[in-house]
Parts: C-alpha cells; sequence; structure tokens
C-alpha cells in the first residue's frame, strides 16, 4: 500500500533497521515489517512518532496514511473516481 512503501523508504533513506524501528514504536520487529508491506493497519499514533524518527513532515506522512485508507475503502468499486469528487467538493465548502 502507499503509505507502507513510503515508511520502508524513508528507513531505508535513514539507514535504519527494521528493529531500531520497532523499538521506537515499542512494538516487535514482524510489526514494522508488516507494516511496511501493508499487511498490517498502522496506528494514527504510530505516524506522528514515525515522522519524528524518520526527521519527515508529520502532514505529510499523515497524508500518505489518509490516502491509503482512502484507498482501503475504495479501490474495487466502480464508481470511485465519481465519489473521490464528490468528497473533494464537500471537504473544499468546508
Amino acid at each position: 500500500m502507499i503509505i507502507g512503501q513510503k515508511l520502508r523508504e524513508l528507513r531505508e533513506e535513514k539507514g535504519l533497521l527494521l528493529r531500531q524501528v520497532a523499538a521506537e514504536l515499542e512494538v516487535d520487529t514482524a510489526y514494522v515489517s508488516k507494516m511496511e508491506r501493508g499487511e498490517k493497519n498502522i496506528k494514527r499514533e504510530f505516524i506522528f512518532k514515525l515522522a519524528n524518527v524518520y526527521n519527515f513532515s508529520k502532514e505529510e506522512l499523515l497524508t500518505f496514511w489518509l490516502a491509503d485508507k482512502v484507498l482501503d475503502v475504495i479501490k474495487d468499486e466502480q464508481n470511485a473516481m465519481k465519489a473521490l469528487k464528490i468528497a473533494e467538493y464537500k471537504i473544499s465548502k468546508k
């Protein structure tokens, strides 16, 4: 998924091992690996911790996380693009 790929990219850019990231999140290494492969949902609170670990924009990382959430809900829907346009319109009116 989107966020998992980004997290792996950021970790590799920083030269960090899975176990180092796991220690920062206080989870096991397998959990971090599964997050990167898109096999585990990532808690919102982890997004902010990971942004700190990777010295990366919290807002941008949260955007990747949200995009992943939206994609997960609509990816197999025939009218996905129509739904996104309606949602975008509603959001822009706030």
